[in-house]
């Protein structure tokens, strides 16, 4: 019912991922304004499957195919893949590493943003889902722009030589300390 939750929940999992960020200029809050904007997103599709739903006859629940659905979740929405699968916490990704997780962000965003473009072939003559989709897709555009400047903003603050060699977020780039007054990094 809910095909957008697993993007959906990827995308607000930057709201405990902030804390990465702190070291960096101009990254410090963007990531809890986007997890809590993804958040709202997902009450946004619910609304529009709950409302799509919350009338539906007995037969036209059969007919839709919506029968096991009904059996375990009556139209309540229940966060789950296009597929059937339920949303549980291994959607969370993050790993503490800046680079690695802003690469997965941008993966998310862009998982979403497909997502709403497949919708979007199927409810081309609904409007009153259309519409709010085509918002909610403009919004992932916008979110993968920030978590572009923001990748581009870390990798310029750290090492150019070393910033695969480590995480920045925790180990720090060894300097050489030999005592002829050296002075190499």
């Amino acid at each position: 019912m809910g095909s957008l939750s697993k993007s959906k929940v990827e995308g607000s999992s930057n709201l405990h991922k902030s804390w990465i960020f702190s070291g960096f200029s101009s990254t410090e809050h963007f990531d809890t304004d986007i997890g809590t904007e993804e958040l709202a997103h997902l009450e946004i599709v619910s609304t529009i499957v709950h409302q799509l739903t919350r009338n539906l006859s007995m037969e036209e629940i059969e007919n839709s195919g919506l029968g096991p659905y009904y059996i375990d979740h009556t139209v309540a929405v229940w966060p789950q893949s296009a597929a059937g699968i339920p949303v549980n916490s291994c959607e969370f990704q993050s790993k503490g590493d800046p680079i690695t997780d802003l690469f997965e962000d941008l993966a998310a965003e862009q998982k979403a943003r497909s997502t709403y473009d497949n919708i979007l072939r199927v409810v081309k003559n609904t409007p009153e889902v259309a519409d709010p989709i085509r918002f909610l897709r403009a919004r992932e555009v916008v979110h993968f722009q920030r978590f572009g400047e923001a990748l581009s903003t870390v990798q310029e603050e750290l090492n150019s030589k070393n910033f695969y060699a480590y995480n920045p977020s925790f180990d720090k780039p060894a300097f050489c300390t030999c005592n002829d007054g050296c002075d190499n990094k």
